[in-house]
């Protein structure tokens, strides 16, 4: 019988405990170590594979330094977005925040203080994506 597909709420929760856990420069191993549990369990958790529990979550947004709403925000289905008058983020950007590069390019672009150059960088970046569309 083949494996059920995760539920993409649960990949999505996973996905934001991994973002977060990236952006504070946090290992696997180091959270796991904060929960009880090992490297490989918070990979599931984090790809989703197994499902989260409540008091799981709550201890995983604490160490995290979270709110618990921040692993569901823009969740499949979510009606947070919509009760605060905002659209959802795109589905990418959180996937792409999700990816270590992602964090690494955030972090040095805001630490930019010069807004024209910064400006200058994302007409390049659009400029470089637009060629690789075209070709």
């Amino acid at each position: 019988m083949p494996a059920k597909p995760p539920n993409p709420v649960d990949r999505h929760v996973g996905s934001r405990v991994r973002m977060r856990r990236i952006m504070l420069g946090m290992s696997q191993e180091k959270l796991g170590e904060g929960l009880g549990l090992t490297f490989q369990q918070i990979q599931k958790y984090e790809k989703g594979t197994n499902r989260i529990g409540a008091s799981r979550i709550q201890q995983i947004s604490e160490i995290l330094q979270v709110p618990v709403s921040f692993l569901f925000e823009g969740s499949p289905g979510s009606s947070t977005a919509k009760s605060f008058g905002e659209a959802p983020s795109p589905t990418y950007v959180a996937d792409f925040l999700a990816t270590s590069e992602g964090l690494a390019l955030i972090r040095a672009f805001t630490l930019i203080p010069d807004t024209k150059l910064r400006r200058a960088i994302v007409d390049m970046v659009e400029l470089i994506g637009g060629r690789e569309e075209a070709g």
